[in-house]
């Protein structure tokens, strides 16, 4: 995936990916506020061994968030198939599930909260929080199922461990069931936010392949279109060059002859439609030309917008704008992250303006001196039209030509007269 900077610069999967990690990253420490500082700062009875054993538990709490971000960000690669976990995150993530759930049960064994309101269920709070900084990653890289069961288990044991430890029926009950409730809290936070992420990706990916399909298509086109002309036109010239040599074998000169003038009239006319289909001459049709961009945009998920009309243009200049209309359409595809294209076909007293703008030129400053355009200046210049190509401003990105054609009305003028008055 690609790494930008600003927030503006990256793409919506790009955004919601970053707005994922900062909510794994920055969960833990609400959670370690809500569930386990807060209720244990004020709810201990006098002792110097109680107080002990609940700061080291806010301090293991503060580890495992300065762990998480990295473990869990580690665990969400893994499940978009981008990495493995570390090893040694893994472990580090695990040993302070294991001491963090140890000092529970230590204030379980001394009575820590013993004559304390609530003193139970306030001691409960903690026990739901310490397994979940591992329980976000250990859900991203476990099969649901295969998670849910072994945590399950976990939890029992746990239950029975807190009642060998001292604490009552009720308090172990109640211990194995917060842990069991972290288990599906940690499914659906982390791997829910992971499987909506990945499908994200997928429609990404889904996008691009569609924009590569579409100019692959364009490409067959093409050679379809080479193929038609020369196919056939080759095929005549071995024919008649066969023909040539045989009669020429026999002594029949002046047929050879004619058959070889009648090769020579068929490769120059393959010469011309071949130079028709590489500048884009050979049934050029503009309408359909803009049609089609229309189309293979919104299908490559770009939303493509046209106004105008070919009507009344002439078909040399229908032609010359074709091909400007599909060069950028593949400059589109090919080039940029654009969201939206807008083509503009504008016609006048003076003439026509085609003007096709992009919003994918991200910080690339174009300088609209590539081969492409140049080609489309050169076809341009046999209807006396000029091409302006360049970044308008941030990120947008703009080609305007402009044809002189004399006899053309403004197809928008009546309106705006009407809406003059």
């Amino acid at each position: 995936m690609r790494v930008r900077g600003s927030w503006r610069e990256r793409s919506k999967v790009e955004r919601v990916e970053l707005q994922s990690r900062i909510t794994l990253r920055f969960i833990h420490w609400f959670l370690l506020l809500g569930w386990s500082a807060t209720p244990l700062l004020f709810a201990f009875r006098h002792d110097p061994v109680a107080y002990a054993l609940g700061l080291a538990l806010l301090l293991v709490g503060v580890l495992q968030c300065l762990l998480a971000p990295r473990h869990v960000g580690a665990a969400l690669d893994q499940y978009l198939g981008r990495g493995a976990v570390p090893r040694r995150e893994q472990i580090a993530a695990a040993v302070l599930v294991g001491l963090g759930l140890a000092l529970v049960t230590a204030l379980f064994a001394v009575d820590a909260l013993d004559g304390v309101k609530d003193g139970a269920a306030v001691l409960l709070l903690p026990m739901l929080f310490v397994p979940v900084p591992f329980g976000f990653a250990y859900m991203l890289t476990v099969p649901p199922r295969a998670a849910l069961r072994r945590w399950v288990a976990a939890s029992v044991v746990m239950g029975g461990v807190f009642a060998l430890a001292g604490a009552t029926t009720g308090q172990a009950v109640g211990g194995a069931a917060m842990l069991a409730v972290a288990g599906p809290f940690c499914m659906m936070t982390a791997r829910c936010s992971g499987w909506n992420l990945s499908v994200m990706l997928e429609s990404e990916r889904a996008r691009e392949t569609k924009a590569r399909l579409a100019v692959a298509e364009e490409r067959l086109r093409f050679g379809r279109d080479l193929h038609d002309v020369m196919g056939r036109n080759l095929s005549v010239v071995a024919l008649k060059s066969e023909l040539a040599v045989q009669l020429a074998r026999r002594g029949k000169t002046e047929a050879a002859v004619e058959q070889m003038i009648e090769v020579q009239r068929i490769a120059q006319e393959s010469q011309k439609e071949v130079r028709d289909v590489v500048r884009g001459y050979r049934q050029a049709d503009l309408a359909v030309e803009l049609a089609g961009a229309q189309g293979v945009l919104n299908a490559a998920g770009i939303t493509c917008t046209v106004t105008g009309s070919a009507a009344g243009l002439p078909s040399d200049v229908q032609a010359a704008l074709a091909w400007v209309v599909r060069e950028t359409t593949t400059n589109v595809l090919r080039h940029g992250d654009a969201k939206a294209c807008r083509v503009e076909l504008a016609t006048g007293d003076e003439g026509v303006v085609l003007t096709v703008e992009n919003d994918g030129a991200g910080d690339v400053v174009a300088t609209g001196r590539g081969s492409g355009l140049a080609g489309l200046r050169e076809r341009l210049a046999a209807v006396d039209g000029t091409l302006e190509s360049g970044a308008v401003r941030k990120g947008v990105f703009r080609v305007r030509v402009s044809v002189p054609v004399t006899g053309l009305v403004d197809e928008a003028a009546p309106r705006k007269q009407e809406a003059a008055r």
